[in-house]
């Protein structure tokens, strides 16, 4: 049996928006693997670590060392993008044109620029084989762009965590004013994927207000305000494509698990991470954080109403607890049932279990099925996991699995993922 007889949930290659992101294992955070089994494959991957989705491929949509430089990106307006642009300008149910909504929206976009110190050791970058560090130890030196929106007058800014990860310095501006501001990181989640930063003025800033995205429906239209390729505040149209979407996206701390986002159309590109996705009232709906690396037309935001469950906590600079118990899991197909001794498709395959994690703790073992979690039976790795989201930290999760044939019952308590990474 080989690896191509098992299904992953999706065959999208996504990227974080923000390019240059390093995508490794990192020493500890491995998923520890039994002896091979009867023939299963080598090649069988886990798809999450109870967590998210992984949807191999994804790129975060910031410029990362600004790998792109300033060469401009061209996109093809002509056609059914024209008229789709076209058709927005005038609105019959009281919404504003997309013209007046960037006008009102825009000033309150700002770009970020992160900054790190030089250790003065040449090293070659995975990006492009450009140098990766080639200043005088301790010189600052510019590391990644992206996008930011205020959403407090008193200078408040919401970004994705990744645009400002390991930064020494973070830039801000702000359209309008002669220099950019120093911003300070309030609070920030790895998890979440997102940061408040904070910066200091004489007047009042402009700001947008976040809207309910609860409310947002399939098919409506949105628009992204941004700094694709390090193109300065650039607005693109679509329309969200989905909703309750589940992504995984590696990175050099781990894996980053992405719940419940938006997929829209709207052109996203590296850069563009961290910037408001608007709905047509002018509000934000969602926040722009990774594309697809090989299919145009798919990107993702991580929805308003995520952000508004963690405002406070970000803002307090608490620590959100990442509930998860350390297992790479698999959907099941036909052509696992022989191996696995199943009836049916339903249920996750327990594809690996990580070092010290609380399922390594508990009696969980590689190749277990899990059917059932407090009684109630799960169809799919997607579900599962979204119950681990939604369960607290030293919660204890009643497992019904079936190994080897045999139906049992397993004991894990929900740990914190907190901790757990390097960086």
């Amino acid at each position: 049996m080989t690896k191509d007889n098992y299904e992953t949930n999706r065959e999208i290659d996504v990227i974080s928006a923000r390019s240059g992101d390093i995508h490794e294992t990192q020493p500890g955070n491995e998923i520890r693997y039994q002896k091979q089994k009867r023939g299963l494959p080598r090649g069988l991957l886990p798809a999450f670590l109870a967590g998210a989705l992984v949807v191999g491929g994804l790129m975060m949509a910031s410029d990362k060392m600004n790998v792109f430089g300033s060469e401009p990106v061209v996109y093809d307006q002509s056609g059914a993008d024209a008229m789709k642009t076209a058709s927005l300008n005038l609105s019959s149910d009281g919404t504003s044109s997309i013209s007046d909504i960037v006008k009102q929206t825009s000033p309150a976009v700002v770009k970020i620029e992160t900054k790190i110190k030089a250790s003065g050791n040449a090293m070659s970058s995975p990006f492009f084989g450009q140098p990766s560090d080639n200043g005088q130890s301790g010189e600052l030196q510019d590391s990644g762009i992206g996008t930011g929106f205020i959403y407090d007058a008193s200078g408040y800014i919401l970004t994705n965590e990744h645009v400002i990860h390991g930064a020494d310095q973070i830039d801000v501006t702000i359209q309008g004013y002669d220099e950019p501001f120093i911003a300070t990181l309030v609070g920030s989640s790895y998890d979440m994927d997102l940061a408040v930063l904070k910066i200091e003025g004489d007047s009042p800033f402009p700001a947008i207000a976040l809207g309910d995205s609860d409310n947002t429906q399939i098919g409506e239209w949105v628009i992204a305000i941004g700094n694709p390729y390090d193109l300065d505040y650039t607005v693109t149209t679509g329309v969200v494509s989905a909703n309750e979407r589940s992504i995984s996206i590696p990175d050099e701390q781990g894996t980053r698990n992405y719940q419940h986002l938006f997929q829209t159309d709207t052109a996203i590109n590296p850069g563009n991470s961290g910037g408001p996705l608007l709905n047509m009232n002018g509000e934000v709906i969602g926040i722009n954080t990774a594309v697809s690396s090989d299919t145009q037309g798919i990107g993702f935001a991580i929805p308003s109403s995520t952000v508004k469950a963690v405002m406070e906590a970000l803002m307090n600079n608490e620590t959100i607890p990442s509930p998860y118990i350390g297992i790479g899991l698999q959907d099941i197909s036909d052509n696992m049932l022989g191996e696995l001794k199943l009836d049916n498709t339903d249920g996750v395959l327990v594809a690996g279990v990580q070092a010290n994690s609380p399922a390594y703790s508990s009696s969980l073992r590689q190749y277990d099925v899990i059917v059932a979690v407090n009684n109630k039976e799960i169809a799919n790795a997607e579900q599962f996991t979204a119950i681990i989201q939604s369960s607290k930290v030293g919660d204890q999760l009643a497992l019904s699995i079936i190994r080897d044939g045999v139906k049992q019952e397993v004991t894990v308590t929900v740990g914190d993922k907190n901790g757990t990474r390097n960086g």
